[in-house]
This record gives structure tokens, sequence and C-alpha cells, in this order.
């Protein structure tokens, strides 16, 4: 294996499935196999995962509600999202836990980082809710944030395209993907990986990403084994 301790960045959305919004059990389940193949080898995974699925903070802005309102509404979201992977995890046979930024307590544990990387090193799932327990953060900062806390060898960004392309590879047909880029290149290309706060902090931490189809089975095993899987992001 290439990577020893990975973070695993999930968006809300990826858990929608084909519906409009909410959670499908069926894409859960997906995941959690496919999650049940990269521990089953010994690796160290842990999860940040958004919550687009059930509310956005900065749509709800967007309309007149107080962004921090909206951001902490977007942070319960993401520990909603949490529960229902742990439960798909669990339902696998994977050993889980939930740790959170906010204090939920009768839910799941406070985040702590020691606590976190003992967990990961007896071979347990560490899904990490709440973001950053910050408005204005976004999940992609968190997932950069709890990487680098936890010393994750990389972060791993599941979508539904396999890499960075030159353009929307969904509006424009002639786009080129690309399988290896530096973080200089994207930031003069203007290309959207993460949010511009996420993206420094990783580079600044020299913390290689690598984008991938999540929604292709087999796909995480082959990217943590060091084959060439969708678009890796490095110095």
């Amino acid at each position: 294996m290439s990577y020893k301790r990975i973070l695993l960045k999930l968006s809300g959305e990826a858990l929608m499935g084909n519906r409009q919004y909410g959670i499908d059990p069926e894409r859960l389940a997906e995941y959690a196999k496919e999650i049940k193949t990269v521990t089953d080898k010994g690796i160290e995974v842990a999860i940040v995962i958004g919550g687009g699925n059930i509310f956005r903070g900065v749509a709800g802005a967007s309309k007149g509600m107080d962004r921090v309102q909206g951001d902490h509404m977007g942070m319960l979201a993401t520990v909603i999202n949490g529960l229902a992977l742990q439960s798909a995890c669990e339902d696998m046979g994977i050993q889980t836990r939930l740790q959170t930024a906010i204090k939920i307590n009768e839910v799941a544990e406070p985040f702590i980082r020691r606590k976190a990387m003992r967990h990961l090193e007896k071979g347990r799932v560490v899904i990490f809710g709440g973001g950053t327990g910050n408005p204005y953060f976004t999940t992609d900062s968190a997932a950069v944030l709890r990487a680098i806390e936890i010393q994750a060898d990389v972060i791993l960004k599941g979508t539904r395209v396999d890499g960075i392309y030159t353009a929307d590879p969904e509006k424009d047909k002639a786009a080129t993907k690309f399988e290896d880029i530096s973080f200089d290149d994207v930031l003069k290309r203007g290309l959207k990986v993460m949010d511009s706060t996420a993206f420094t902090l990783s580079q600044e931490n020299e913390l290689p990403i690598i984008v991938f189809d999540m929604n292709k089975p087999g796909n995480l095993l082959k990217v943590v084994s060091g084959e060439k899987i969708g678009t890796k992001v490095n110095l």
C-alpha cells in the first residue's frame, strides 16, 4: 500500500445518490463497502463529510438567513451524515467512531486529537463531523485541518468526476484531464479543487491531494495501492 493513513473527504451531495436531497441508503452501503476493502488491508481511515445534501449555510445566507446561524445548521447536517455513514460502516463490520467539533456528548465523542489517533492505530475508522466547529469555514477546510492534525499521508477527495480537468468535463467535452499537477499550476490556471483556504493550508503543510471518482467500485483501493487513478496535486 502506498499510504498508511488517509483522510477521505466526501461531499454531502454524494450521499444523495440519484435523489434530489437527503440520504440514499444504497449509496451509503456502497461507500461502506469501499471503505471496508481499504481497512481490510490495514489502512487507517479518517473521514470528513459535507452536509450539502441536507443544508448549505451559504445558500441560506443568500436568501436572507444569518450566515453564522446557517453555518451552524450546516455543521449539524454533517453530524447527521456522519451518523448515517457510521451506521452503514458498522453494518459492514467496521469499527467506527464519530467525533464532532461541536459538543453533542449523547451522540458522538468530542474531537480530541490524541484520542482520534489512538482509534486509528487500533484499526477504527474515525468520522469527523461538525466541520471545524466555526462558521465561515467549509468542510474542505475541516478535511485539511484534521488531516494535518492526525498526520495523514494524503487527502483523498472522492467526487463524481474522475480527476481534475482543464474545464468542467460535464459542460465542456473538450476538457482534458491532468494525471499530476502542482499546487502552483492549480492556482495559476484557476482550477477548482477545494476552496482557497483549504487548498492553501494543504500546500503550506505539503499535504498531497488526490481527486478521484468515488462512485466507481474499487477506485478507493486502487488509489491507496498507488495506481494512477484520478489526479494527484503535489508540490
